[in-house]
């Protein structure tokens, strides 16, 4: 293997694999030698590369702006254009325009022939309609899960009946048809699914719950685990 292919394959083992690893996972993983692997690291360290580690601890890539471009084999660019085109119809104004950002910003970073396939890709997406209905403020909700502050919410069942509720925002759940909010919520004291188009209105108090977010996440995720085993 050329020492450039070897360099690329072990940033790509860094990117991917849980820091901190150690230079005998590394060194397995490209199939060098502790001793050259040393070398390697070095090197892209010497390149621009920011790894923070040392011999005994284990290493962790810190990614920042003096990494070489990535390079993307023809799957990896369908994979971006398609993704990034369904994010567009999705119906999320503030995601649609951050998808059309990242297009530009990965084929800024192309070589011409890869910069072609990505904007002509095979894997199309079509949809005449958005993906989902968009009811209340999704940037609200998105900035309430990023900064762990609670929202006051105007909600109506599926029977209309309308409650006021405070809820904990985790995250924006995107299924099948239906655009939902995972919270918790303190009127019921339980995890709820919080159907967007539902959301009559919103208000953020700017009551903090950090940092429980994380803490709350890992919770339902082992509920979920529980309820799965038992079905």
């Amino acid at each position: 293997m050329a020492r450039s292919d070897r360099l690329f394959r072990l940033l790509q083992s860094m990117r991917v694999m849980p820091a901190p690893i150690t230079a005998a996972r590394l060194a397995e993983e490209t199939g060098v030698s502790l001793r050259s692997l040393y070398r390697d690291i070095d090197s892209l360290r010497a390149a621009g590369a920011r790894i923070e580690g040392e011999r005994g601890y284990g290493y962790r890539l810190i990614e920042d702006y003096a990494l070489p471009p990535q390079t993307f084999d023809r799957a990896e660019i369908e994979a971006i254009a398609l993704g990034l085109a369904e994010v567009q119809h999705m119906g999320d104004p503030a995601l649609a325009k951050a998808a059309i950002s990242v297009l530009a910003k990965v084929a800024a970073t192309l070589p011409d022939d890869r910069e072609q396939h990505l904007f002509h890709a095979i894997s199309q997406v079509y949809r005449p309609d958005a993906r989902y209905s968009q009811a209340c403020d999704l940037n609200a909700i998105r900035q309430a899960c990023w900064q762990e502050e609670a929202l006051v919410i105007r909600y109506a069942d599926k029977g209309h009946a309308v409650t006021e509720r405070t809820i904990l925002p985790l995250a924006i759940v995107y299924t099948d048809r239906v655009l939902t909010v995972l919270a918790w919520c303190c009127l019921r004291e339980a995890f709820r699914m919080f159907r967007v188009e539902r959301i009559i209105d919103l208000t953020a108090p700017g009551t903090s719950f950090r940092p429980r977010r994380a803490a709350l996440l890992r919770t339902y995720l082992a509920e979920l685990r529980a309820r799965e085993a038992e079905a």
